[in-house]
C-alpha cells in the first residue's frame, strides 16, 4: 500500500497487547480502526484509551472461533466506515497443555486450533472478498510466533503447531493473491525477538466452557511472573521487545509490501538455519530447546 492515511483497519485480539499496539499505531497514522476482541469489558477500556488520544476507533465484540461472529465484525466495519483495507488476524491463545504431547487433552488442541488457526481462516474468508470487491489497495497481516512459526519447538507443541499453520496459510494466501492479480498484500508477523508483556499468558483465565479442561492441572499455569522469577534465579536477564516497536514494524511492512515481518536481527536466525540444514542434510533435529515435563 502506498499510504494508509484515511484507510480502515480491523485488528482481532485488539483489546490488549500486540493488537492494541497495532490499533494505536494505525490510528496515529491517520487510519480509522476497528478493534475486535472476545472480552467486551477489556475492549471498551481499549477503545476509550485510544479515543482519549483523539484517534478514530470503534470496538466490536468478536469471537474469532465463530464464522458468523467474524462476519458480523465485517458487516459492522463496513457499516461504520464504508469498507476495510487492512486486516490483522492477531487473536491468539496459549492452551496451557501440560505433560508429554500424547498426554495433552483434546480440548487443549481444539481451543488453540479454533482461535489461532480457524480465527485466521475466518478472517481471510470473510474480509478478503470484501477487499477484492472494493478494488482498492489492501493488506492482510497474520500473527505467528518465533516459537513454532520459525522453529517448531518441543516444549509447546500445541501452540507451535498452530503458529506453523499460520505461516503456511499466509504463504498460500500470498501466492493466491498474486495469482488473482489483485492489489492486496499479505504478511506474517513474528513478534519479538525478546519476550513480550501481553495477556497471552493469562488466556487460561477466560477459557470458554466449551473448551473446559477435562482434568485438574498437576502444575500451575505458566505465568510471566513465574518465568521472570525462574530466570532471575538462573542469573539470566530477560529482554523485552516494546509492543510499540512491533506495531511500527507492521505499519512499515504494510507500506513496503513486505511478507516476512521480523526484527532486523532475529534471535532465532541461528535455529532457523540449523533446522534448514537438518532438512537438507537429512539429519535428526538438534535445534530444540532442552525441555522436561
Amino acid at each position: 500500500m502506498r499510504t494508509v492515511e484515511g484507510k480502515v483497519a480491523v485488528v482481532t485480539g485488539g483489546a490488549s497487547g500486540i493488537g492494541l499496539a497495532m490499533g494505536q499505531r494505525f490510528g496515529q497514522a491517520g487510519m480509522q480502526v476497528v478493534l475486535a476482541d472476545v472480552l467486551p469489558d477489556r475492549l471498551d477500556e481499549a477503545v476509550k484509551l485510544l479515543r482519549d488520544e483523539g484517534l478514530e476507533v470503534s470496538g466490536v465484540p468478536t469471537d474469532v472461533t465463530k464464522a458468523e461472529s467474524v462476519q458480523a465484525l465485517a458487516d459492522r466495519t463496513v457499516e461504520l466506515y464504508g469498507g476495510v483495507h487492512v486486516v490483522c488476524n492477531n487473536a491468539g491463545v496459549g492452551s496451557g497443555a501440560e505433560g508429554y504431547v500424547w498426554q495433552h487433552e483434546l480440548n487443549d488442541w481444539r481451543w488453540a486450533m479454533d482461535v489461532n488457526v480457524w480465527g485466521v481462516i475466518h478472517g481471510i474468508r470473510t474480509f478478503v472478498p470484501i477487499m477484492i470487491e472494493q478494488g482498492d489497495e489492501g493488506h492482510v497481516i497474520n500473527t505467528s510466533s518465533s516459537n513454532g512459526g520459525l522453529v517448531p519447538m518441543g516444549d509447546t507443541p500445541v501452540y507451535a503447531l498452530t503458529k506453523v499453520a499460520v505461516v503456511s496459510l499466509t504463504e498460500g494466501l500470498y501466492a493466491h493473491l498474486r495469482a488473482a492479480g489483485v492489489p492486496i498484500g499479505a504478511s506474517v508477523l513474528f513478534p519479538g525477538p525478546g519476550w513480550l508483556r501481553t495477556n497471552l499468558w493469562d488466556a487460561w483465565k477466560t477459557r470458554p466452557d466449551e473448551y473446559a479442561k477435562e482434568r485438574p492441572r498437576k502444575t500451575p499455569y505458566p505465568s510471566l511472573e513465574g518465568l521472570e522469577e525462574m530466570m532471575e534465579k538462573a542469573g539470566i536477564e530477560m529482554t523485552y521487545t516494546p509492543l510499540e516497536e512491533i506495531a511500527e514494524r507492521v505499519l512499515q511492512g504494510i507500506l513496503a509490501d513486505r511478507f516476512w515481518l521480523l526484527a532486523p536481527e532475529e534471535a532465532w536466525d541461528k535455529s532457523v538455519q540449523q533446522r534448514a540444514d537438518s532438512i537438507i542434510n537429512r539429519t535428526n533435529p538438534t535445534y530444540f530447546r532442552e525441555w522436561k515435563p
